[in-house]
């Protein structure tokens, strides 16, 4: 199986997403070093993974058609895009998982990664839409769009809010969430092995 890990934003001085204000983390450098540790699980367990990022600053990833076109073109099974939330209010809290809108198996996808956070971290808070069914919220965000793969998008923490942002910088808790990741990622090709009559 291949599987596509993207590391949201471009870096530090040309695009480092949400910033803590008061200590400076940057989501960019988060979303690299989280991405970096998934790999290293799923490569551990057999499968071929790719990030679309792999530097603290890499000018191409500025363009989003630049990370679709390279999980698309290498024939990606999955697509993983990881953030860190942001918001005004600075007592705003949670993760999140998306999808792009219908039942798809991005949804089938986006609910093992949901599972496996919220089994890992069950202090955090979900936020949730089960108007359809189940946990994810849907969007047409770009990367989820066109992405010919199953593609899902977690939002990890709300970097703005000082408490998420010690975790998000914190190595244990690091390690803890992109091991939830990895453990999502070979839940949802289990569903597939059974779905589809153990092929």
């Amino acid at each position: 199986m291949r599987i596509v890990i993207d590391p949201g934003h471009s870096g530090r001085n040309i695009d480092p997403g949400a910033v803590n204000q008061n200590t400076g983390l940057q989501e960019a450098d988060v979303a690299l070093i989280i991405s970096r540790l998934v790999e290293k699980y799923l490569l551990a367990v057999g499968y071929e993974v790719k990030l679309t990022r792999t530097e603290w600053e890499q000018p191409e990833t500025d363009d989003l058609n630049y990370r679709t076109a390279l999980a698309n073109n290498w024939g990606a099974d999955v697509f993983v895009s990881l953030h860190c939330n942001s918001a005004a209010n600075k007592s705003a809290k949670g993760y999140e998982t998306w999808t792009s809108p219908g039942d798809t198996n991005g949804d089938r996808l986006a609910t093992c990664l949901h599972n496996q956070i919220a089994a890992e971290f069950p202090d955090r808070v979900g936020r949730t839409d089960y108007s359809d069914g189940d946990a994810d919220k849907e969007a047409r965000f770009y990367v989820l769009v066109h992405t010919e793969a199953p593609a899902c998008l977690v939002e990890m923490a709300f970097i703005s809010n000082d408490e998420e942002a010690a975790l998000l910088a914190n190595r244990t808790w690091q390690d803890r969430y992109a091991r939830a990741i990895a453990r999502g990622v070979t839940d949802y090709f289990q569903l597939l092995y059974i779905k589809e009559g153990k092929r």
